[in-house]
């Protein structure tokens, strides 16, 4: 039977010990990582751009479609605050035919209204917020919608 010395015991550790130190360091380049990032992040332009004309709001066949989807079954078919569900909440939902409360808001308050929930705004918690469910393009042409249905304009 082979006795194992205490020299070639401890000389095994001090090799196993350097070798982890080595292979567990960092590396340390001189010149700097020309490589990408792990994920693709455009970046804009800083210059300044020419006047950006915005294009029209236009209310469509899908925006229509979109209120008697999500907004009817409170605020009504017509927008009159009438909807299948209005009889159950505890706040009744705004009649979108009546400009009194309607002109006394901006575009960008009824779209944060659609965007984030009535709570969001100061009004009724029973919206719900839309954000996740609608793009911001349908967001912006309820509003145009509900304008209509007002027959009023923003602030």
């Amino acid at each position: 039977m082979k006795t194992i010395s205490q020299a070639s015991i401890f000389t095994y550790w001090i090799l196993l010990l350097v070798m982890m130190l080595i292979g567990c360091s960092e590396k340390q380049t001189s010149k700097p990582s020309t490589s990408k990032p792990p994920f693709h992040v455009e970046t804009k332009s800083l210059r300044p751009k020419e006047k950006l004309i915005p294009k029209p709001i236009i209310v469509t066949v899908k925006t229509r479609e979109a209120y008697q989807w999500y907004c009817a079954q409170c605020h009504g078919i017509e927008g009159k605050g009438d909807g299948i569900n209005a009889k159950f909440l505890t706040v009744p939902p705004r009649n979108h035919t009546k400009p009194q409360y309607l002109e006394t808001r901006t575009d960008k308050q009824l779209f944060e209204a659609i965007k984030f929930g009535g709570l969001s705004v100061g009004r009724a918690p029973c919206m719900p917020a839309w954000g996740h469910t609608m793009d911001e393009e349908i967001m912006h042409q309820l509003v145009r919608y509900i304008r209509e249905l007002c027959q009023c304009e923003s602030l």
